[in-house]
């Protein structure tokens, strides 16, 4: 039985001026740590026109890899760099709508 996938999307707040440096954090993380998580299924970064933010819309199989994925300390070593240039809201949750064309 395939179980639908867990939605983690993230929310950065960034510091003035810094989102390009923000984001090629996230790139290496996502190239260097999240690749290598089980669980994993896909990460797509989107930044605000206006340099204000950026949003991390990723995919997990279940909650448990989210959880495992926090706790990696490989990722830990990410969060103080991160926090150092934006704040993070985060929510976990199931897609419940979902309209392509």
């Amino acid at each position: 039985m395939t179980t639908a996938p867990v939605t983690l999307v993230n929310v950065l707040k960034v510091e003035p001026g810094k989102q390009a440096q923000l984001i090629a954090l996230l790139k290496r993380n996502i190239d260097t740590v999240i690749r290598t998580l089980e669980g994993w299924r896909t990460s797509r970064l989107i930044a605000a026109s206006d340099g204000t933010s950026v949003v991390i819309y990723s995919e997990w199989e279940t909650p448990a890899a989210v959880e495992a994925m926090r706790a990696d300390p490989r990722m830990r070593a990410y969060f103080p760099q991160i926090v150092e240039l934006a704040s993070l809201e985060s929510v976990v949750g199931e897609v419940v709508l979902s309209d392509i064309r």
